[in-house]
C-alpha cells in the first residue's frame, strides 16, 4: 500500500526507504539503511522529480499512483542519472508511455548507457543553465551542478514555493523513519555523523564543484531542501548549508583529534592510548580512536572531516605500512582531505619503516603540516619515550 508525506499543499513525497541494503554503493556500511527520494507536484501539469532504486519501484509506482489518482504524468525530470535514483525510469516510462522527459543533454546520453528503451526526441526537454519551464503556478529553474557528484548533475530550483531540489547535495544515510523533514528528528545528534559521512565519502573529493554550485545558489531564495537521500530541510537552513561551507573547503569542523592506529599485538594501540591521554591531560577533551582494522574506513574518513588534527599511528608490516592503514591512507588521499595537522607514530621490531612511508603518502595532501618527529617505536613503547609522546601531544595541540 502507498505511503506518502505531504511537503507542501501540491508537492509529495513517493520515495522509500530501504532497510535491507547492507552496503550504499557496494561499499559504505548502511546500518540505518537509506531513503530514496522522489518528488511529485500536482501542478496544472504533474511533476515527478527523480525515481527511485529498483529495490523500492514495488512501493514507488504505489506512491505515485495514488497521488496521481487517475491523472497522467506530464513531466519526470532527471537530476541525477545514478541507478539508485534513476532506475525506474524506464518503467515510468512503460505506464506513463507519453510522459515528457525533462533533462539536460548530457543525461540523455546517460540514459542511452543504462537503458534500451528509445524516446522519440519530442519526449525529450533539453535545458541548460538557467532555463525555465513553467508547469501552471509553478515554474523550474535548472542549475547545472557537474561533478557534484556525477557529470550530468543538475539541481532544480522551483521559483514559487523557492524549493531547491538538490539531488545528491545535502543528502544524509539514514532511513527516514515516519519522518521527513529535519526538524521532525533530533538531527544533530542522531543524523549529523551519517550526513558528514555520507558528504565526505560521496561528494567530498569535489569540494571544488561543490564550492561552485553553492555560489549559485547562494543567488537563490531558498525556502526549502528537497534532496534525494535523507530529511528535507524547512527550516534552520543555514545550519545545513554552514556544514556544507566548512566540508566543501576543507575546513574542520570542530577542533578536535582522530586518532587512527594499526596494531598487530596491542603496543601500537598502547603507544596511542598513551598519547590521547595526554592530550587529555593537556585539555584536548574532543578525541575520537579508530582501529583500522575494526572500523569502516568511511567512519574514519568523515571524523577526519570532522577533526582539525589527526593522529596516523601504525605498525611496519612486510616491510611497509600496516596493510589497512595503507588502504586507508591511499582512500583519503582520494578523498582529497586538506588544511589538517598531522602527527606519525610507527613501531618496527628490526625497520620501522612505517612512519616514513605514510609520510610519502601524505605529503601528497594540499595544505597539511606534518609534525617532526615521528616517534618510533621498536616493538613496545618504553619509560624513556614518555616525554617524547608528551611533546608530540604539546605540538599536536600548538597548531
Amino acid at each position: 500500500m502507498y505511503n506518502v508525506r505531504k511537503v507542501t499543499d501540491d508537492l509529495y513525497w513517493v520515495g522509500a526507504n530501504d532497510r535491507r541494503l547492507a552496503l550504499f554503493e557496494n561499499v559504505y556500511p548502511l546500518p540505518q539503511g537509506i531513503s530514496y527520494n522522489s518528488y511529485l507536484l500536482l501542478d496544472e501539469k504533474t511533476v515527478l522529480l527523480d525515481t527511485v532504486d529498483a529495490a523500492a519501484g514495488r512501493q514507488f509506482f504505489e506512491n505515485i499512483t495514488h497521488v496521481l489518482n487517475g491523472r497522467p504524468l506530464d513531466y519526470l525530470i532527471i537530476n541525477h542519472m545514478e541507478p539508485d535514483h534513476c532506475a525506474e525510469i524506464e518503467n515510468v516510462w512503460r505506464r506513463y508511455p507519453q510522459v515528457k522527459l525533462i533533462c539536460n543533454a548530457q543525461t540523455q546520453k546517460m540514459l542511452q548507457q543504462f537503458f534500451s528503451f528509445s524516446l522519440p526526441t519530442e519526449q525529450f526537454i533539453l535545458v541548460k543553465e538557467g532555463d525555465e519551464i513553467s508547469t501552471g503556478r509553478h515554474t523550474f529553474r535548472f542549475v547545472m551542478a557537474p561533478m557534484v557528484h556525477w557529470p550530468e548533475v543538475m539541481v532544480s530550483y522551483e521559483t514559487s514555493d523557492k524549493i531547491l531540489f538538490s539531488a545528491d547535495a545535502f543528502g544524509t544515510f539514514g532511513t527516514l523513519d515516519g519522518r521527513l523533514f529535519a526538524d521532525e528528528a533530533d538531527f544533530s545528534h542522531q543524523y549529523l555523523d551519517e550526513a558528514r559521512r555520507y558528504y565526505a565519502n560521496i561528494v567530498g573529493k569535489y569540494g571544488v564543484q561543490v564550492q561552485s554550485l553553492l555560489k549559485k545558489v547562494s543567488a537563490l531564495d531558498i525556502k526549502m531542501i528537497c534532496p534525494l537521500h535523507g530529511f528535507v530541510w524547512r527550516k534552520d537552513l543555514p545550519f545545513i548549508i554552514d556544514k556544507y561551507q566548512k566540508w566543501s573547503l576543507y575546513e574542520a569542523e570542530e577542533d578536535g583529534v582522530t586518532i587512527i592506529y594499526g596494531s598487530i599485538y596491542g603496543n601500537t594501540e598502547n603507544a596511542a592510548e598513551v598519547l590521547a591521554s595526554r592530550l587529555a591531560e593537556k585539555g584536548m577533551h574532543n578525541i575520537r580512536m579508530f582501529d583500522v582494522s575494526k572500523t569502516h574506513a568511511s567512519y574514519i574518513i568523515s571524523e577526519i572531516f570532522r577533526c582539525a588534527k589527526i593522529v596516523f599511528a601504525a605498525a611496519t608490516y612486510n616491510g611497509g605500512i600496516f596493510v589497512n592503514m595503507e588502504n586507508l591512507l591511499h582512500d583519503i588521499i582520494a578523498h582529497n582531505v586538506q588544511n589538517r595537522r598531522i602527527a606519525l607514530l610507527d613501531n618496527g621490531t628490526w625497520a620501522a619503516m612505517a612512519g616514513k612511508l605514510m609520510r610519502s603518502e601524505l605529503e601528497k595532501l594540499k595544505n597539511c603540516t606534518i609534525i617532526e618527529p615521528t616517534i618510533s617505536l621498536k616493538s613496545a613503547l618504553k619509560e624513556e619515550q614518555y616525554e617524547a609522546l608528551d611533546n608530540l601531544a604539546t605540538q599536536i595541540l600548538d597548531g
